[in-house]
């Protein structure tokens, strides 16, 4: 692919540009002169994602226009949490509602594992609060716990004295981590009764607290607590699978809930030994449990293009032009640009010629891996690029995207960055053109949301969350609706339509393109409405 510059295009876009970007530095701190920028390049010693970014200054505040009448105290447990501890949409949920909540005149806090890997500049205030010990295999192990805020929200730590949690990573540690989780979810009741908490709510999620609910109604909850317990599961993918000798190790009695009516899971009924389900328990102890009810949102706050700490350039629906910056930046620092010559300025021709595809995704056969390794080629042949950000769990599936990413890493068109980055999505999401999601299934999917608040046009297959909040440019049927392209069958040639008709809207319709991007960024999937359902559903129980 060859590299020039269009000194017409260039000229208007830059003028326009500067004139946004010092609009925006007399009104705002979120301008950045352009001649300020100093371009990236894949030589750089540290790469451009991991260079030292000014604090966030986030607040809760964004939604304080809604105010509920009867505000509850509800205690998120979790495994995960943006930004500290994130590795897929689990953590921007918790974060993103709990900041939903407080807004709106709830008490909140989340209960997070104290991982080794946390870093702890992104905790202000982190102070001791409470030593005790708390049970797991036969003994009482000394755990501390901390609180501190994080993104303007409460959060309280959870240390084990143990080897639990410890790793460079959230998960994959060198500890037995379904243990490590039974831990936790005992060690944050033992918590509550010891310094005598009493939330309304217990809000667990996914497998890794699916004990809680059994450990609060067969123990604590005998004991003084007396909060409800709802549980929302993000992905069915993973049950907790769990031996009766497992579960015992928290201090309940493992074969008590060997049953069809508690915690054994359906898929080893007949088998020698049956197993239990971490997940299975939840659903049966828990007061309520949410999955494709409430659809998700995203928080506005911390995705938020207009004042993003992670981008050169700042912009929004009003002033949008400051996303051409952001993607050549990606582009050279990943060497998808040539470098040439630069003043500073300079945004060549190909930023505009060849739209850049993004995906950012865990690479699991839910989120369509066939679909994902033909969407290389299919890119590549229609003269376009993409970058894949994302790890794989799996061995063999790490092994194949290892092997395209050494066939295309080199050339111009392609990157495959196998390794999990919030600072470096932040980026990829302003610079991209389209967002792919081909999910096999999604119950919500926050990608296509993130990346229509960035400018980034969806390209997803219709299933769940997917089908709920994109809808086809080309249906006539819901035309008032249209802001993105979608695709229905889970074969190569259903993705091929879908992208071949997003890319001639990109290269022959400009006018109805920059219609689609200001559309997309307007659009509301904040956590506004969606947390008015889980309050909902916390005064229901």
């Amino acid at each position: 692919m060859h590299f020039h510059t269009s000194q017409n295009s260039q000229s208007c876009l830059l003028a326009s540009s500067v004139a946004v970007l010092q609009a925006e530095k007399r009104g705002s701190s979120t301008g950045v002169g352009v001649g300020e920028l100093i371009w990236p390049s894949p030589s750089d010693g540290t790469p451009f994602w991991k260079k030292d970014f000014p604090s966030s200054g986030v607040s809760p505040e964004v939604f304080a226009d809604v105010k509920d009448s009867d505000p509850k105290h509800i205690i998120h447990v979790t495994a995960e949490m943006a930004p500290i501890a994130k590795v897929g949409g689990l953590g921007d949920v918790v974060t993103g509602l709990a900041r939903a909540c407080l807004s709106r005149g709830h008490t909140v806090d989340i209960m997070l594992p104290f991982y080794e890997c946390i870093q702890k500049q992104h905790i202000k205030d982190l102070t001791v609060i409470t030593k005790y010990n708390s049970y797991h295999d036969g003994n009482w192990v000394p755990t501390t716990a901390y609180r501190g805020v994080v993104s303007g929200i409460p959060v309280i730590f959870i240390e084990p004295s143990n080897l639990f949690f410890k790793g460079q990573y959230v998960y994959g540690g060198s500890y037995n981590e379904l243990e490590a989780y039974l831990f936790f979810s005992r060690a944050c009741l033992e918590w509550m009764q010891v310094t005598s908490t009493q939330p309304d709510i217990i809000h667990v999620h996914e497998w890794q607290t699916g004990a809680l609910p059994l450990l609060y109604w067969d123990i604590y909850h005998h004991l003084s607590l007396k909060p409800r317990i709802v549980l929302t599961i993000h992905n069915m993918e993973h049950y907790g699978e769990c031996s009766k000798e497992q579960l015992s190790k928290s201090g309940l009695e493992g074969s008590v809930y060997a049953s069809i009516d508690k915690a054994v899971d359906d898929r080893t009924i007949g088998h020698n030994p049956e197993r239990l389900s971490l997940l299975k328990g939840g659903i049966v102890y828990s007061n309520a449990v949410v999955y494709f009810g409430i659809l998700n949102g995203i928080d506005i706050t911390m995705w938020n293009p207009a004042t993003d700490i992670f981008l050169p350039v700042k912009f929004n629906d009003q002033k949008p032009e400051g996303k051409k910056f952001c993607k050549y930046y990606v582009q050279r620092g990943l060497g998808l640009a040539s470098e040439g010559t630069q003043d500073g300025n300079h945004v060549p021709d190909i930023t505009y010629k060849a739209p850049l595809v993004v995906c950012i995704t865990r690479l699991v056969p839910q989120k369509g891996l066939h679909l994902i390794s033909h969407a290389i080629k299919h890119i590549e042949e229609l003269g376009g690029q993409m970058v894949i950000l994302g790890k794989a769990s799996d061995v063999r599936v790490q092994t194949e995207f290892e092997g395209l990413a050494k066939l295309h890493n080199q050339g111009p068109c392609i990157r495959i960055l196998l390794m999990f980055s919030d600072e470096l999505s932040h980026m990829l999401y302003a610079a991209a053109d389209m967002v792919l999601v081909p999910s096999i299934y999604e119950p919500c999917g926050l990608t296509q949301m993130i990346g229509m608040r960035y400018g980034a046009v969806p390209v997803v297959r219709k299933t769940g969350g997917l089908a709920d909040t994109v809808f086809d440019m080309d249906d006539q049927s819901n035309h008032n609706k249209a802001n993105g392209f979608v695709f229905e069958g889970i074969d190569e040639g259903s993705l091929n339509c879908a992208l071949d008709r997003a890319f001639t809207y990109f290269r022959e319709k400009p006018d109805e393109w920059n219609g689609i991007i200001k559309k997309v960024m307007e659009v509301d999937n904040s956590w506004n409405n969606t947390a008015g359902k889980y309050v909902e559903l916390y005064h229901s129980i």
